[in-house]
């Protein structure tokens, strides 16, 4: 099986693989066609709600992962997109995309221990 891979969407090299945006809000700056994303899963990604709360404040990093859990085990569109990764990992590697500027307290990072549990 391929890698699941998390990569910043403004980093100048991205690896090769099935490109995957999970942020709700589009990228500032960032072109469509650059991006070349194969899905945008915004429906994938923290609620409004949650993400304004979460502001990126590091201090709230841990509760804000407890709550984004709970949105993915609740989210109906889960299952479908877990099944999207798995799919696509069959033949190539998946990049999970993300905007933030945080690179180490952020949703895809969330995301991608949650997709490294429920794929196995």
């Amino acid at each position: 099986m391929h890698e699941l891979l998390v990569r910043r969407i403004y980093d100048k090299e991205l690896p090769a693989g099935y490109r995957i945006l999970i942020d709700r809000v589009w990228p500032r700056g960032m072109s469509k066609v650059r991006a070349s994303l194969d899905i945008w899963a915004k429906e994938i990604a923290p609620t409004s709600e949650l993400r304004k709360w979460f502001g990126h404040d590091p201090e709230k990093f841990t509760e804000f992962k407890e709550k984004y859990l709970a949105e993915l085990d609740a989210n109906e569109n889960t299952d479908k997109f877990i099944n999207e990764v798995k799919s696509a990992l069959k033949d190539q590697d998946v990049l999970i995309l993300y905007g933030a500027k945080d690179q180490e307290n952020n949703n895809a990072r969330v995301l991608i221990e949650y997709l490294k549990k429920k794929i196995k």
